[in-house]
């Protein structure tokens, strides 16, 4: 029997034009949990596109504030979201001055224009605060994480939360595509950041809210089960 897994993810309200141009790109909409047209950035490859994007439409838009896990034993679902419920109603939005359209290594993804720290805080302090949900990971998660190559730190962190980049560690991310040839990177890149600019109105984005995403299988699409205002 599967079990299901559950992630703390940042999501933008789902009328939002950030919501829209990222479930756009990935051609999924986890709000609803349906395929949506691919809006294919100008200059790449249509047939192409779902290829370069089927990665990350596994998980949805998002960014990652709790990485996925699984429940640990004697909790369920309805006590993780009321607990979601709780924990939202007690933090603050951070703002941010913006996202921008970067390259991380292979893959592009939209990260914050300049540093914060209250968005470090604010990951840390949600990652920290869902722990007692998380199930310890299994032999092959963990054999999966460590076959990456980690710094002592990021062991330390996968042996403390079950994921190696929170903390110090962390990078706010939304990722628009899967890792890429090097060579198209740049121009890739470049393609988003020409639909980024012409979907999304430019200027401060608030980090206003907490989605809870579930996953049924590992097979399955993880898909967005509430939303909470932050402060609210």
């Amino acid at each position: 029997m599967s079990t299901p897994r559950y992630a703390i993810y940042y999501a933008p309200a789902a009328d939002s034009p950030l919501w829209q141009f990222g479930g756009a790109t990935l051609g999924y909409d986890a709000f609803t949990g349906e395929d949506i047209a691919f809006a294919v950035p100008p200059g790449c490859d249509a047939d192409g596109w779902p290829g370069l994007t089927a990665e990350p439409r596994r998980y949805g838009f998002h960014a990652t504030l709790k990485a996925p896990f699984e429940l640990a034993n004697g909790r369920n679902e309805g006590q993780l979201r009321a607990f979601a419920h709780q924990i939202a109603a007690g933090l603050s939005a951070v703002p941010l001055a913006g996202l921008a359209v970067t390259a991380l290594g292979r893959f592009v993804a939209l990260t914050p224009a300049e540093p914060s720290t209250a968005l470090q805080k604010l990951a840390f302090d949600i990652v920290q605060a869902f722990e007692p949900f998380r199930a310890p990971l299994s032999a092959a998660d963990l054999e999966r994480r460590l076959a990456s190559p980690l710094t002592p730190a990021h062991r330390a962190y996968l042996e403390a939360y079950g994921y190696p980049y929170v903390g110090d560690a962390f990078r706010f991310h939304m990722t628009l595509t899967g890792s890429l040839q090097p060579e198209v990177v740049g121009q890739i890149k470049s393609a988003l950041v020409r639909a980024h600019a012409e979907a999304v109105p430019a200027g401060p984005v608030a980090i206003d809210r907490m989605a809870l995403f579930r996953q049924d299988d590992r097979a399955s699409r993880f898909r967005l089960l509430d939303s909470f205002v932050l402060g609210r």
